[in-house]
Parts: structure tokens; sequence; C-alpha cells
């Protein structure tokens, strides 16, 4: 019988908030060459002194990338996957203030290529939709998107899972949504998610993680369980689904945004059929962008968790 976990006590809560308070005004104060240097160091701690999430990332990079590259590159890889996670909450309070102020798509435009293609591309998509499901794997600076979005006119529902903790919840969800923008918790929310369609508005979903409510679907060769959720939203409204992501380049300050062609729901005699290959579709999308960085995705996430006595879904 699995153990439950017990509730974090009042003081817990209160040391975890002025915790993350402290840090926050730290990374305000401190240059971006000054936290990169910070999440390098913590992201270090983490890959030596936690041996289960470094050999999960190893494990995991080691078949994605089997024949491809060598031992050592796999450890590297992982090394900066740790300090890439580390790196992305410290680098979005420094980077809330170039969402702020005047001239705000300037500042944007200096720290990324392309974003008048990207920007007009992504609207062009929702408005003539009236609304689609954004989704972005775990890469790179995924927090920069929703923030982006606000600016560019598209009303974005996020879908978020509820920390623990009431106050750093209220602290860092506060920080990350504008007056366009709602998040949805993501526990039972396909309720709201359908609401929020059929108003015309978008969704922005991160849904490459294991689930025991997910269907097989192969991820760098290997079968995964994934998320049908995108696939049946798109396919019960006739909403296209858009593969994005906000990668940082090397050796730089700068960013490679990246936004797929819609994927549409087609014509099929099989509605199972057509959510695998909806599903097969955005995972290939994530795959190719993931490759280009890898460095920068969320290895240390155990993405091919097996689940006892799990029945297929929709099987």
């Amino acid at each position: 019988m699995k153990k439950k976990r017990g509730k974090k006590s009042e003081l817990v809560k209160l040391l975890e908030y002025y915790a993350a308070c402290s840090v926050i005004s730290i990374a305000r104060a401190i240059p971006l060459r000054a936290i990169k240097i910070i999440s390098d160091f913590i992201g270090d701690l983490l890959y030596f002194l936690a041996p289960k999430r470094r050999n999960i990332a190893i494990e995991n990079l080691g078949h994605a990338f089997a024949g491809e590259k060598s031992e050592r590159e796999i450890k590297g890889i992982a090394r900066e996957s740790c300090r890439s996670f580390f790196l992305t909450f410290l680098e979005i309070v420094k980077l809330r203030y170039l969402f702020s102020g005047s001239n705000i798509m300037d500042k944007l435009k200096a720290h990324a290529d392309d974003l008048d293609d990207l920007f007009s591309k992504a609207k062009k998509i929702h408005d003539e939709s009236d609304g689609c499901i954004f989704v972005t794997p775990h890469i790179g600076n995924w927090e920069i998107l929703p923030r982006v979005s606000s600016f560019i006119g598209i009303p974005l529902a996020i879908v978020a899972r509820p920390l623990d903790n009431e106050r750093l919840e209220k602290l860092i969800f506060s920080n990350r949504v504008t007056g366009s923008q709602v998040i949805i918790p993501k526990k039972n929310a396909l309720f709201v998610l359908q609401r929020t369609l059929r108003n015309g508005t978008s969704i922005g979903m991160l849904p490459d993680q294991s689930t025991m409510k997910g269907i097989l679907i192969n991820f760098f060769g290997r079968p995964a369980t994934t998320t049908p959720v995108p696939a049946i939203l798109a396919i019960t409204y006739n909403r296209p689904i858009v593969v994005t992501a906000c990668c940082r380049k090397e050796g730089s300050y700068h960013y490679e945004g990246f936004v797929s062609d819609p994927i549409w729901p087609g014509e099929y005699t099989s509605e199972k059929a057509e959510i695998f290959r909806i599903t097969e579709e955005i995972t290939r999308n994530m795959e190719s962008i993931i490759r280009k960085y890898p460095g920068q995705y969320l290895w240390m996430h155990n993405r091919w968790k097996t689940y006892k006595d799990k029945k297929e879904l929709m099987s």
C-alpha cells in the first residue's frame, strides 16, 4: 500500500515562502551573468548530491541517444539539464522587468530573432481558430511563453499543478499571469478547459510528463505514457494544436522561439485512431525541438515511468 505524504506544517510553509522571497530579491538585484553562475552551482549540487535524479536523467538520455552520443556526452547533457532547471526559474525573475515599462516589443526583439514572424503566426492561428491549444515541453524557459502571448493579444488559460503551500502558490502564480490570463489547476481541469475553448480563449499546456491516465506513444523510440487531453479537446471542439518552445542560444542571452504549423483534427472513421495520430504528431514536434537543445530538457523527470496494473486507456 502506497504511503500518503504528510501535510506540511505551517512553519515549513512559512520557511519555504520566505526562502522564495529571498531568492526573488537576490535574483532581481544581480546581473544575468551572475544568475547563470548561481544556477550552474545549484544545478551541479543537484547533479552530484541527488543520485536518484541524476541516474534517471542519465538513463533517459542513454536510451534517447543510444548510438548517437558517448557516455561522456550523456553525462554532460544530464548535468546541463540540472543547471537549466534552476536557470529557468531564476531567469524569469530577472526577465520580469523585460516585460514591464515601455517599448516591450523592442526589448523582446533585442533578445530573440524572427519574433515578428513567430508572433504573427501564433496570433493568426489563435484569431482564425477562435482559440487554440498551445503545448510546450519542459525545455528552455517555458515561463516566457505565457507572458509573450499576453503582449501579442492572445488570451490564455494556463494549466498548472497547484502547490501544497498556499503562500508560495500565490507568490509564484501572481508573477506568472497578467490580466488576460488565468491559471487552471491541473486536477479535474477538463471541464474548465472545455468552457475556455468555447469562450474563444486559447489554452496553454505542458503535456510531456508521464501520467497514469495516458496512452502509449513512442518518444525517442520508446513507448511513454502521454496525456491524450490536447487531442481530445482538438477533436471535440475542432481546434488546432500548436507546439511552441523558447530555448536559450548557446553563449548568449538570446532565445530561439518555435511555433509549429497548426495540427488540425481531420476526418476520421475511428476517434481513437485520430487521438493517437494527433498525439503522435505533437510528440514528434516536441522531440525535434528537444534534439536541437537536449541540455535544456527536463531529463530528470521519469518520463518513461511504468505503472503497475495500468490498463491501456481507450483500449
